[in-house]
Formats: structure tokens, sequence, C-alpha cells
């Protein structure tokens, strides 16, 4: 990518924002394909989503001296105007062992991708009150990293397997085989009950309800849900939970814990879709998260050979399946008030 020189800086604002100057960006191969609203949220960091949007519908992004819509497609060659903006300035950096332990957690490396066991309780990117999420800590962590990008997202809550692009070109290529669903997640899920209903396909529209904190709630809705699809099966049974396999054919947000609880089965540790009495019988044993782990992710390459990759489940949720099964071993023995 090429650009011209920029118009000039002007000083910080009182606010502590800054206003970048016009610029007129040549687009090269390594960034054709991606949408304009996407090549803007890289270009202008800090700017609201909404702002960015406005900029579109007014005119002041330009591609080729003329408009374009958010959805439109960069191509190579393009020349893209650049408005100026408020820009927020940076916040604090992580912490320097923050981005070095990310780095812990990769489990493959090529020249196109990284793929990491995402630990529970990190956000894969920072924003809404977030400092810093994955992309920003393995950012800091190595410098050659500048372009990292997702390939795909799992809940902050969840562990486990996430691919992320090193090039454009091939995140680019990544999700096309999403769309073409070339791609297979497998999740592990350890849900309240004994599960008896053998290999099940969970077919339930989902839609998307914003509460007025801003957080976000899924509920199954056949009038306003968006198809979403979850095939499951028994894994194990371990006490009063059993551990199922999840494969979700949609990648709608929090689809697996929604599809779970609609089966009356929710996921251990669930704070938001959960049971209550079940979470705290669980905490007392030790669980202090969400028992949902990104197993595994496969798909073929760009020369058609199958890659798959597996993270192992970290050690407190190994521990708990332990603690789990005694449990019920125990129960078995002694009846659920001691010994008979």
């Amino acid at each position: 990518m090429q650009e011209k020189p920029p118009t000039g800086a002007k000083p910080p604002n009182s606010d502590g924002t800054t206003t970048s100057p016009v610029r007129k960006v040549m687009i090269d191969a390594e960034r054709a394909g991606q949408r304009i609203d996407n090549f803007l949220r890289g270009e202008l960091p800090g700017v609201p989503k909404g702002r960015l949007y406005r900029l579109l519908r007014r005119g002041e992004v330009r591609v080729n001296g003329g408009r374009v819509r958010a959805e439109h497609k960069l191509e190579e060659g393009d020349e893209v105007r650049v408005p100026p903006a408020r820009i927020r300035a940076e916040g604090a950096p992580p912490s320097e062992k923050m981005a070095s332990d990310m780095l812990d957690h990769v489990i493959y490396e090529d020249k196109r991708l990284l793929v990491i066991n995402k630990p529970t309780g990190i956000a894969v990117h920072g924003g809404s009150g977030i400092s810093h999420g994955v992309i920003e800590l393995l950012r800091h962590a190595r410098t050659d990293l500048k372009d990292l990008a997702l390939v795909h997202r799992i809940d902050r809550e969840t562990s486990g397997c996430l691919v992320l692009a090193k090039r454009r070109s091939a995140l680019r290529e990544l999700h096309e085989r999403f769309r073409e669903g070339l791609v297979e997640k497998n999740y592990m899920a350890l849900v309240v009950g004994d599960w008896q209903l053998g290999d099940q396909l969970i077919d339930a529209p989902l839609y998307v309800q914003n509460r007025q904190n801003g957080e976000r709630h899924v509920v199954v809705s056949g009038k306003h849900g968006k198809p979403a699809q979850t095939r499951v099966a028994l894994s194990r049974k371990y006490g009063a939970y059993s551990l199922l396999q999840c494969a979700p054919l949609t990648g709608r947000t929090h689809q697996i814990r929604v599809h779970l609880d609609h089966a009356e089965h929710p996921i251990v540790g669930d704070e938001r879709y959960g049971d209550d009495d079940a979470n705290r019988k669980a905490k007392r044993l030790g669980l202090r998260r969400l028992f949902l782990h990104a197993q595994s992710i496969a798909f073929p390459d760009n020369s058609g050979n199958e890659l798959h990759f597996t993270a192992p489940l970290a050690e407190d949720l190994e521990k708990f399946l332990q603690l789990a099964g005694s449990e019920g071993r125990r129960r078995r023995k002694h009846g659920p008030y001691g010994s008979r």
C-alpha cells in the first residue's frame, strides 16, 4: 500500500483527540478485496463505527473520486480519499507480561496464519470498555504482527482455538472457506443434567437483543431470528453433568450457549444463559468460569491440504471434570445424604 504525503497534521484538540489530515491511499494487492468500512477502521483507529458510516453516507470518503457504500470492496490500484477525522489518543499499552504470556498460547504459526489456544476471560479484541484483547496483545508482543486480523471470533468467556491471519490475502481466502461451508469447528461443553437426547441437530433461529446496559442478549425467535444450527453429541457423563461435543453449522452470536439452554441443558458456569443454582453448586466444586472450549478447527488451505488444529482443555477444566466425576461416584455409592 502506498500513501501520498499528508496535508499536515493539526495540533491536539482540548479533549485529548487529534485531527488526522486528509490522505489519499493507493490500494495494493495485499489489501484488495477488503470492504471500505473495514479499511476505514484501520485507517482511523478510535473513530466510532457510527461516525465512519456517516463519513461514507456524506460522500467524504471517495474511491477513485466517487462515492461508495459501506459494503464496497476495494480493488488493487484504487485510490481512496480518507477524510480528516478526530482520532482518540491511544491509551496505555498492555503490560509486557500480558503480551508475552499470550505468545505462550500459540499452537501453530506459518507465514500466513497464527493459531492460539485463547485463554478464558480475554476478548478477541479491545473495545466496549476492554482496553486490550488478543489482537492488541499479540501486536504489542511482536511488531511483525501489525497486520494481524481475526479470521473468526469466539466469546470472551470461551477458551480454545482461535485462528488469525497475518496477511490480508490469507484473511480473504479463509473468509471464503467460511462462506463455502468448508470450515469445521468443534466445541466441548459441559452441561447441567443427564443428556439423553442422543445425537441431535438443534435447529432454532436466533435473534440478538440489546439490553439497556448495551450487552447483547440472544433469544430463540422463529419470527425475528436468523437461521442457526448446532450438531450435538454426548461425549461422557460426569456425575450431575454431561460433556457434549458441539459442532456449530452457523456462526451466530452465543449460538451454542443459547441452543443448549433451549434444549434445557444449559452450560455449567454460564452466568448469562445458565442455571443460577447449578452455577453456585459448580462454583463450590471449584469452577470459576464458563465450561465451553473450542476444541478444534479444520479447513483446507489454498493448496487443498486439510489443516486441523486442536487445543487441549485447560487445567482448571480438567480438574473440575475429575471432581465432578468423583462427586457423582460418591453420590451413587452413599446417596445424596451420606452413608446408608
